[in-house]
């Protein structure tokens, strides 16, 4: 190819923010199309969706699928998820939606709880653990609700139960033995791990050589120009074999090294084909309104170096001390991070509230105020679409029997 050099290849600062752009698939408009399946493909395609509790407006699994599909609807998830099992919620950097065909990575992991549980579990008892399986072996899924006969404690931290069995569940569930078959928000249904997927057999775990060059593979996906930080976030003891993964690639013509403006002594990456494939300047006119939990934004050090901007989380910052607001989502307006806006949405009066606008580098009013106007409009349709609060009606009320019909699933499947 080409691009195949002993030397590393040069690329500015905003080529790069372009070749990530195109792999986050936020150059384009509807980049997986439209429909159910879309989400499917967007998943598979980023390798993971991280979940937040925060729900000041709609939740950020729901948001990120929204700013890559314009038809996006909550219920596709719930679909992908439940009915067509195509998705699963386990741990990445965070609690996140992966792809199924992604689960054989994970096993080591879960296999890994269940000798050594991390400290927040470890109080877990064995009567605690059979109570909770028991329950959902003779009766089926279960959520922490469901469960109304714990000697009730007091919470140890504030994001705890007074319920010892949700700490049981949850060890459970990161053991692998459970795994989340539904969510009502953010209420979990805990269901048998291989009774949810319908296995004969449980999948084969992963060898450790096959999960490092997934770890690679996935960011080289994903973020198309890639640094050890960048494809080991969060997973610091991770780099040692993957940088020797990377050392391989290269002398194999696979991976080329890139001479990435400014960059000083940070090494990136990239694959052969993506450097030959220069993209296209994004189109000025195209504006996404992302999440602070979004893959383009959660890593902030390289947000900042390829956006020009430092992107301020303050939702657990005093009042007083806050510069943007509560809760500040990016916009991305092309290739630029043109404003950080405050928003809120009021569910009773159906409105979406613009708590504070903060223009950003060379944003200016002039320019894009009414392209991010427009956008706001579409922004606020998502928020009030759909059934209240975004929130799926638990799988064993009357309303989800309706919904899980055979007519409504075709319905769901059509995109109707």
């Amino acid at each position: 190819m080409s691009r195949i050099s002993s030397k590393p290849f040069p690329l500015t600062r905003a080529q790069g923010r372009s070749l990530w752009l195109r792999a986050q698939r936020l150059d384009a408009r509807a980049p997986f199309g439209g429909g159910p399946e879309a989400t499917r493909l967007a998943v598979e395609h980023l390798g993971y969706v991280q979940i937040d509790t925060i729900n000041v407006i709609e939740r950020c699994h729901h948001h990120i699928l929204y700013s890559r599909i314009p038809d996006y609807q909550r219920v596709h998830l719930h679909q992908a998820q439940s009915i067509d099992k195509t998705v699963f919620e386990y741990w990445t950097h965070a609690l996140s939606y992966i792809p199924t065909r992604d689960l054989h990575f994970f096993i080591r992991d879960m296999r890994q709880q269940r000798t050594q549980p991390i400290k927040w579990y470890s109080g877990v008892t064995k009567q605690e653990l059979r109570k909770v399986l028991t329950l959902i072996r003779k009766g089926g899924g279960i959520t922490i609700r469901d469960i109304d006969d714990d000697v009730l404690t007091e919470k140890d931290h504030l994001w705890a139960s007074r319920k010892p069995s949700k700490r049981a569940l949850q060890l459970a569930f990161y053991s692998g033995t459970l795994t989340i078959s539904a969510r009502s928000g953010m209420v979990k249904t805990y269901e048998l791990m291989e009774r949810h997927f319908a296995w004969d057999k449980r999948p084969k775990p992963a060898s450790e050589r096959d999960i490092t060059a997934y770890q690679l593979d996935r960011a080289l996906r994903a973020q198309g120009i890639v640094s050890l930080d960048s494809i080991c976030y969060m997973n610091a003891p991770s780099k040692q074999t993957v940088r020797r993964l990377i050392d391989t690639r290269v002398r194999r013509q696979e991976l080329v090294p890139v001479a990435l403006e400014d960059a000083g002594k940070t090494e990136y990456w990239a694959r052969p084909e993506v450097l030959d494939a220069p993209p296209q300047q994004p189109d000025e006119a195209l504006v996404h309104i992302l999440s602070p939990f979004d893959p383009l934004i959660i890593q902030r050090k390289r947000l900042q170096f390829f956006f020009d901007y430092e992107h301020r989380f303050e939702a657990y910052v005093p009042k007083e001390k806050r510069v943007f607001g509560y809760f500040v989502l990016p916009v991305l307006v092309g290739d630029k991070v043109v404003a950080a806006v405050d928003l809120k949405t009021d569910r009773e009066n159906r409105k979406l509230l613009v708590q504070k606008w903060n223009w950003i580098g060379r944003g200016s009013a002039r320019t894009y105020k009414r392209l991010i106007e427009e956008e706001l409009h579409r922004f606020e349709r998502f928020q009030l679409a759909g059934v209240p609060n975004g929130v799926i009606p638990d799988a064993k009320s009357v309303v989800a029997e309706a919904i899980l019909d055979d007519d409504a699933q075709a319905l769901i499947r059509a995109g109707r």
